[in-house]
């Protein structure tokens, strides 16, 4: 067999007719029978025809595993375009002709393309939807216990990746409105804190322990939970202010009641002048630190203490002031009252001790109240009053004027007076209607209260009825000394026609003084004398010594002298000529 292999120069390129060739050399050298020989050789045909039968079944395997490669990369492309959401992509070829290994190497790039373009996607949805998961935890207050969310490969579209996007900048901005409001929460309560003087980083720290960290904003708790907590604490807060601020404005008030009872002075009221700037103060005006602490209103309450036991002490000076304040009013308005047994019961009432100091305090400043309110009903009509005063002082003058027989001579002051009896003139003119006036608001007041107006103790009514009588009586008398002086002109004539001119005899000199210019209603003290009363404060006496029971005219109702009258008829006479 060594030279055989020697001899066969080509025995590297063995085929199956060499192989075929050589063996029944063999089989010529070793005597095989012909039997033997078809055996082997029908032997060798069946190993060769099972050779062939795997080597189909593998091919055909291969063929199969191909074909199941190009179908499931064909399924695989067309799940991943359907969740990608792209109806078509230019990377797929539009043949499928050719062999199975080159419609898959045409498939593959498009394959690989898009599930890198997958692998994106998923990782966009991992992205947005952890922070949608991490801020919603952080809403709910369970920020604590995160777990990864689950990418849902079926659906990986534009679109749904923009819904999960829409819904996690609404979640963004719900979180920065909610830091907002957490962070407004947190400076009010710190502000609230150091006006009432609280330790705020306790405070805030109880509602929870991220809000006490200034520095990492992003770190507060936003959740439900938070909010209410703090919108609570500020609502506790604002309370407590509210209190505390009732409290300090009522002890200011208290404060400077006391104060201006016992005429405190300004350098003792200004120790607590923090105190009293917040009385009428509102909630929301009071923002100085420290303005209601504790210990503030604790001072407060020590000095309105100290102030109760002083006015104690001072309790008899403090209500005659009260009592002269009460007097000053009804005085203004022209009130009588019992002065004298008013003093009397208040100090019966204080030193028998059966009423509290605060009560009778309380009860006087009541009757000033009410005090304040008549002078204030009665305020119209006194001031018709007074310009009903003026205007008789002024005609009362303005008869004394006229009787004077040197009111045109050149003397000092005379055009001071001519200018005076012009406007006295006009004002007496406007006196009907002023007292016309002053009589319906008079009838009109005491008809809506039921009371009758009484001015110093007289019924104004009765003066004004008595004035208007007195006028009218005055008014007769200038018409009879018109009449009568009608009447002697008139027989002086028929004398000097009868007997001839003769010299009319001489003007007896006038007995009333000269009138100079002064100020209405002023005594020579300079004391009012307008008092609008009866004469010297009473009430006239009739021949049976009996008091009337009708009040008097005023002092300021003057009536004309019937022996001067002829002389001075009015205010209203023509100026005589000069020669």
């Amino acid at each position: 067999m060594a030279a055989t292999e020697a001899d066969n120069p080509h025995l590297d390129q063995v085929t199956c007719g060499t192989l075929l060739q050589q063996l029944q050399q063999i089989w010529d050298e070793v005597g095989e029978s012909d039997e033997e020989r078809d055996k082997m050789l029908l032997q060798l045909e069946q190993e060769c025809l099972d050779l062939y039968k795997r080597k189909v079944d593998m091919a055909v395997k291969s063929r199969a595993h191909l074909l199941q490669a190009l179908a499931d990369a064909r399924v695989e492309l067309t799940n991943l375009l359907s969740a990608l959401g792209e109806k078509t992509y230019g990377g797929i070829p539009e043949k499928t002709t050719g062999t199975i290994k080159e419609q898959l190497e045409a498939i593959a790039p498009a394959l690989k393309k898009l599930c890198k373009q997958k692998d994106e996607r998923v990782n966009e949805f991992f992205n947005v939807q952890s922070q949608i998961q991490k801020i919603s935890a952080e809403i709910a207050g369970t920020s604590d216990v995160v777990v990864n969310p689950t990418v849902d490969d079926s659906d990986l579209s534009l679109k749904k990746l923009d819904e999960f996007q829409a819904q996690l900048q609404e979640l963004q901005k719900e979180k920065s409105d909610r830091l907002h409001k957490v962070l407004e929460f947190v400076s009010t309560v710190h502000d609230l804190c150091a006006v009432l003087g609280l330790d705020f980083m306790q405070t805030i720290t109880e509602v929870h322990p991220s809000l006490n960290d200034g520095t990492n904003v992003q770190s507060k708790s936003i959740s439900n939970a938070t909010l209410a907590t703090l919108a609570k604490t500020v609502l506790s807060l604002m309370e407590e202010k509210k209190q505390r601020l009732q409290t300090l404005q009522d002890l200011a008030s208290q404060l400077v009641d006391l104060w201006n009872l016992m005429d405190t002075s300004m350098e003792e009221r200004s120790l607590f002048d923090h105190v009293t700037c917040n009385i009428s103060a509102s909630i929301n005006e009071v923002t100085i630190p420290g303005a209601l602490t504790l210990d503030l209103i604790e001072q407060a309450e020590v000095e309105v203490g100290r102030l109760d036991q002083l006015k104690a002490s001072r309790m008899k000076e403090i209500a005659f002031k009260k009592q002269s304040e009460l007097e000053q009013i009804y005085a203004h308005a022209h009130i009588e009252i019992d002065t004298d047994a008013a003093r009397d019961k208040i100090l019966s009432l204080i030193d028998s001790g059966n009423v509290e100091p605060a009560e009778l305090l309380a009860d006087m400043d009541n009757q000033i109240s009410n005090a304040k309110e008549e002078a204030l009903s009665r305020k119209e009509i006194l001031d018709k009053v007074e310009k009903w005063m003026s205007a008789c002082e002024e005609e009362s003058w303005l008869e004394d004027y006229n009787q004077d027989d040197n009111r045109y001579n050149a003397s000092r002051g005379a055009h001071l007076n001519l200018k005076r009896a012009e406007k006295a003139r006009l004002l007496v003119n406007k006196i009907p209607a002023l007292v016309d006036s002053l009589v319906a608001k008079t009838r009109a007041w005491e008809q809506d209260r039921g009371l009758t107006f009484v001015y110093d103790g007289v019924p104004l009514l009765a003066m004004l009825d008595e004035y208007t009588l007195l006028r009218q009586d005055r008014e007769e008398d200038k018409k009879r000394m018109r009449d009568h002086k009608k009447f002697q002109e008139q027989m002086s004539k028929e004398q000097e026609s009868i007997f001839g001119a003769s010299p009319s005899p001489a003007r007896q000199p006038s007995t009333k003084k000269v009138v100079g210019p002064r100020t209405n209603g002023m005594g020579a003290n300079g004391n009012s004398t307008r008092r609008l009363s009866l004469q010297n404060g009473s009430k006239s006496v009739n021949r049976d010594g009996r008091r009337d029971s009708r009040p008097a005219a005023p002092v300021n109702y003057v009536a004309i002298a019937k022996e001067d009258a002829s002389s001075h008829i009015s205010g209203a006479d023509p100026l005589p000529s000069t020669p």
